[in-house]
């Protein structure tokens, strides 16, 4: 979704050295941290919970950008170009393809085909790879102003493409999908556009994860 943007940082960046473990995160405005600041980004809050639990883990590289959808974080990658293989590699996409009426027969293929990059990336290791599920926008105040029990539907459509394509690859999928449905009452966990996730929300995404990413970094 391209609606309610302001200004954030490059599509790609690596923040300073703090650690031995390189993380790769991949996606579009949920990843990127559209209208919250830097340190507010899940992936950035991801890395600070880490440290805080003694996993010496570098800032995160980000490919990410509003917006995009699948073709479009393939082509981000592709502009890029990464030589780098990483300890940890996360990738969040789909919910552009959904918003602008792509069709889901469309998106497995390069769902799919995104995933096998990301593994690509960690060096072949599944092990090293999870995948967030696409959150709910319909139950936001921008949400609500459209269809949102339609858009609840093609999200739980496109997640579970997802969610089946990772059991069948045996890579970590993580859900957050319900907590994105709590914005429904509770306005704190969205951004002050009336669209995005807040700090706060994605504060809860990497609570959900946190142990299970420990597992995947630990030695």
């Amino acid at each position: 979704m391209a609606q309610c943007t302001k200004k954030v940082a490059p599509i790609s960046e690596i923040d300073n050295k703090n650690g031995s473990i390189s993380y790769l995160a991949l996606g579009d405005s949920y990843t990127i941290g559209e209208r919250v600041a830097t340190d507010e980004r899940w992936p950035v809050q991801l890395v600070e919970k880490l440290q805080a639990n003694n996993i010496a883990i570098n800032s995160p590289q980000i490919i990410a950008k509003t917006g995009w959808t699948t073709a479009e974080l393939d082509n981000g990658i592709n502009a890029v170009n990464p030589q780098n293989t990483y300890d940890l590699v996360s990738l969040l996409i789909g919910v552009n393809n959904q918003y602008r009426g792509l069709s889901s027969a469309s998106f497995k293929p390069e769902f799919e085909a995104l995933l096998t990059r990301a593994i690509g990336f960690a060096g072949g290791n599944k092990s090293k790879v999870f995948v967030v599920s696409i959150p709910d926008y319909g139950v936001t105040p921008f949400g609500q102003k459209g269809e949102p029990e339609k858009i609840a539907k093609q999200i739980d459509e496109y997640n579970k493409i997802q969610e089946d394509i990772c059991a069948a690859r045996g890579i970590v999928y993580f859900d957050i999908t319900p907590i994105s449905r709590n914005a429904k009452t509770d306005l704190g966990l969205v951004a002050e556009d009336g669209l995005h996730p807040s700090a706060k929300m994605y504060g809860q995404w990497v609570d959900l994860m946190l142990n299970d990413v420990l597992s995947l970094v630990k030695p």
